[in-house]
This record gives C-alpha cells, sequence and structure tokens, in this order.
C-alpha cells in the first residue's frame, strides 16, 4: 500500500469513554485520547501562525475533554467540537496519522 492509503481513513469512531479511534485503509488502529488531540491542534488560536510555536498550554485543557461533534473536512481531515468550547482546528487525516500514540 502506498502513501494515501496509509492516510486514508476506513472507519472512524468516537467511543463513549472520550478516545477516538481511526481504523486505516493498511489496517493498522489508532486510538486518540481526546485530551492528547486537544493539546495537539494546530489551529491558530493553539499554535503562532508566523512562527508556528505553540501558545496553547496544555495545563489550560480539562484532562476529560471529549469530542462533542466530529465533521468531515473535505476529503483529507476532521474537524472537532469539543466539551471545553474549541472547535476551530482542522485534523488532517495526514497529522492524524503521524499523532498516532503507538510505538510503530
Amino acid at each position: 500500500m502506498g502513501e494515501s492509503e496509509r492516510c486514508t481513513p476506513r472507519d472512524l469512531n468516537s467511543f463513549p469513554n472520550g478516545e477516538i479511534g481511526i481504523v486505516w485503509e493498511d489496517g493498522h488502529e489508532s486510538i486518540y485520547t481526546g485530551y492528547y488531540l486537544r493539546c495537539n491542534c494546530n489551529c491558530a488560536a493553539c499554535v503562532d501562525e508566523m512562527s508556528g510555536v505553540k501558545i496553547l498550554e496544555n495545563e489550560s485543557v480539562p484532562r476529560a475533554v471529549t469530542a462533542k461533534e466530529i465533521h468531515g473536512v473535505g476529503r483529507y481531515g476532521i474537524s472537532i467540537a469539543w466539551s471545553d468550547g474549541h472547535d476551530t482546528g482542522i485534523y488532517s487525516f495526514d497529522m492524524l496519522r503521524k499523532l498516532c500514540p503507538c510505538c510503530e
């Protein structure tokens, strides 16, 4: 499989415990906590647009943050409305695959 299949989700689920799971076209499974993804948001409110430096302080994110809504963005990613009120980030599938917390 090529890179495009590696970064194409076959299935995406939001679980009651707050985790988000993705099964990729290559069969790999990624499980993310809401806190982990929220802390890795790369929108302009969380990362300085000019310098690329993260400005979001992880300590300001509630540990129990969960996805309230998940919407597709074109064919390349998702947007997530978080329980802490934040909803401006776009998580590209490429970014999500790179953020996979497993040891692979």
